[in-house]
């Protein structure tokens, strides 16, 4: 494959797409909207799928992260008490896999995938503007300066506001949840019990999450129904969070408290009608931009990595990159639909009456663990043969 490809968005999706590229030897070309990368966001979590994904890059690259991050030896899901609802110690995971899930800042991520990727394939200050096809096998790609090259084919993954989907699917849907979701990095030292545990708090019609990212650093988020578009008054912030989780464990409050106001980001939950396709041509979406679902799995950055190892081993062994771009949806899409719609099942489990709390709550408790590790070990099989088999 000769092709030059343009990579549009240097999130993790895209730098993972950049450094598969790298890896096999593709030709590209990654444009990114920032001036320069730096650490921002808050945390993520990378589940053993994503972990291979970047295993089979380069085992330095995946041992710098995991320095970089903290790794979660149980997932729990408790009550706002704290009561356990499922609790899964993942000794059965490591052993499968060699590695659990880790939580890492978003910001420090992206800034350890960004000095493995190839400099010379970066440009930095590019933010895109729409593309026109000049040819068959020529398009122009327009930046916002004003700037444009030629490229023989787009990989979109500019995020789940996309302006590539946008131009190539106009009548693509993003669904809002009916929630919304505060993100914290709070300056905190958990109990040493809870430093290896990942956990959410469900119930009063809210949601709170936890997972240590690195010594004194605790990554959160919280949850709750609400119209769109809404915004904070940034000195009210931690007050009015603090009164919404009063029936929680003083946990909580601890990690609002020591977050600081700039560190503390809002955004609404949605999700991505499912398309039909991912690509017209040499246009490809992947990650957020292809499929993006609500974060209650934890798989939206993890299904965007997954998407750059299969993406870049089709395009290696596939002589039209059409073709490639064809066999990449057909292979992803019954995992990646199966994920968007359970995805956004738990976060109305997640969040309901009292009642519905009650039946949740039980059938949780009682479905057999041997099925929830079968479950797990699914989510996280990665298809190497893809590889092996160029």
């Amino acid at each position: 494959m000769t092709e030059n490809i343009a990579i549009i968005g240097g999130g993790i999706g895209g730098l993972v797409t950049a450094l598969s590229f790298d890896k096999l030897n593709i030709p590209y070309t990654l444009y990114e909207r920032a001036a320069s990368l730096e650490a921002v966001g808050a945390g993520i979590w990378l589940s053993p799928n994503a972990l291979q994904v970047l295993q089979w890059i380069n085992p330095t690259l995946l041992q710098e992260i995991q320095n970089a991050g903290n790794t979660l030896n149980r997932i729990l899901v408790a009550d706002h008490k704290f009561n356990p609802i499922s609790d899964s110690n993942q000794d059965f995971v490591q052993e499968k896999f060699g590695f659990t899930t880790m939580a890492i800042h978003r910001g420090e991520l992206q800034e350890i995938l960004y000095k493995y990727v190839q400099q010379e394939n970066i440009e930095l200050g590019k933010e895109f503007k729409e593309y026109a096809q000049d040819s068959e096998k020529s398009i122009r790609l327009c930046f916002i300066d004003g700037s444009h090259v030629n490229t023989n084919a787009i990989i979109g993954a500019d995020g789940i506001k996309s302006k590539i989907r946008k131009q190539l699917f106009p009548n693509s849907k993003l669904r809002y949840s009916g929630q919304t979701c505060w993100r914290g990095i709070s300056n905190y030292d958990l109990d040493p019990l809870l430093e290896s545990v990942g956990f959410t708090l469900w119930g009063e019609k809210l949601q709170f999450g936890v997972s240590k990212i690195s010594n004194g650093k605790v990554y959160w988020f919280a949850v709750k129904m609400s119209q769109p578009n809404l915004t904070d008054d940034e000195k009210d912030r931690k007050i009015i969070l603090t009164n919404m989780f009063s029936e929680y464990p003083p946990l909580v409050t601890y990690l609002i408290k020591n977050t600081p106001n700039e560190k503390i980001f809002r955004d609404d939950l949605s999700d991505l009608e499912l398309l039909n396709k991912w690509n017209l041509g040499n246009i490809c979406l992947i990650g957020d931009a292809a499929h993006s679902m609500t974060p209650d799995l934890g798989q939206g950055g993890a299904q965007a990595i997954e998407d750059a190892f299969y993406l870049s081993n089709f395009i290696k062994k596939t002589k039209k990159l059409d073709t490639a771009f064809d066999k990449f949806y057909n292979y992803r899409k019954t995992k990646v639909e199966k994920l968007v719609k359970q995805s956004r099942l738990t976060s109305k489990i997640s969040i309901t009456n009292r009642f519905l709390e009650i039946i949740r709550n039980f059938i949780l408790k009682k479905t057999p663990q041997s099925y929830i590790k079968k479950q797990m070990l699914e989510l996280y099989k990665l298809d190497k043969t893809i590889a092996n088999n160029i």
